[in-house]
């Protein structure tokens, strides 16, 4: 049997410096899951086509079933456990509770950093640009008018 290559690791997750000793083939999902014991990132098809484990780069939503942890040393990784401050909840986070936008709450985590990523770039977003954010992430328990009245909200509430 053939040794695993390791290689260590500095990743910046949720705005703290982590030093990792990581297998160098493990995804992203499975060292933030697996090694750092941040599970809010969820496992959906692992082949980049649901959006369940969709974390920002730098502020933008990316999908950790497709990313190497070797691939983003010194850029800000931001999961869902990053997304409160201390016990206090992001405005999507209010709202989503508010409005019963999430059933399941599996594919939260993601449309969550997706919507944050769209607001913080376009503070005043159309119908229609939230469905386009928003797209990549399947949910298969709503029907998604709670989940876009949950980022309108939050959009007005963050003005």
């Amino acid at each position: 049997m053939r040794d695993v290559e390791r290689v260590v690791l500095i990743l910046d997750v949720n705005g703290e410096a982590r030093q990792l000793l990581v297998p160098s083939h493990k995804t992203l999902l499975e060292v933030l899951r697996e090694d750092m014991q941040l599970t809010g990132t969820k496992h959906g098809c692992e082949l980049g086509e649901c959006g369940t484990c969709t974390v920002l780069i730098d502020g933008k939503p990316q999908l950790s079933c497709l990313l190497l942890p070797i691939q983003l040393e010194g850029r800000a990784i931001t999961t869902i456990e990053g997304m409160a401050n201390g016990s206090d909840l992001h405005p999507l986070q209010v709202a989503f509770a508010e409005l019963g936008a999430a059933q399941c709450g599996y594919c939260t985590p993601g449309i969550l950093l997706a919507a944050r990523s769209l607001l913080e770039e376009n503070p005043r977003p159309t119908r229609d640009e939230i469905r386009e954010a928003l797209a990549g992430n399947l949910c298969r328990c709503t029907g998604y008018t709670k989940i876009l009245q949950a980022v309108e909200l939050a959009a007005e509430r963050l003005r």
